[in-house]
């Protein structure tokens, strides 16, 4: 369990390490969105919100999906039946 948990982190260490320039838009769109935000165009803006928002969908429905398996799965009223004389670990 341990191992696993140190390679999930040691990949999420790596992704954020080796980060490669991309270019998202197409060349119309990079075209519209300078040229909008240079004569003060709000058609650039709605774009730019719109990237926001499909940035954001996905995180918000993983919180979602996160905050029902935690409320589904949690447990509740756990009583543990434990012996009342000590115990040594030697």
């Amino acid at each position: 369990m341990k191992r696993k948990i140190i390679f999930v982190l040691f990949l999420a260490v790596l992704n954020f390490v080796t980060v490669l320039q991309v270019n998202a838009q197409c060349a119309m769109c990079s075209i519209n969105a300078e040229q909008g935000n240079k004569n003060g165009n709000t058609v650039s803006a709605g774009l730019n919100t719109g990237v926001l928002y499909l940035l954001a969908i996905p995180y918000l429905m993983a919180i979602v999906v996160g905050v029902v398996w935690y409320k589904k799965y949690r447990k509740k009223n756990i009583h543990l039946e434990m012996k009342k004389e000590p115990f040594h670990m030697n």
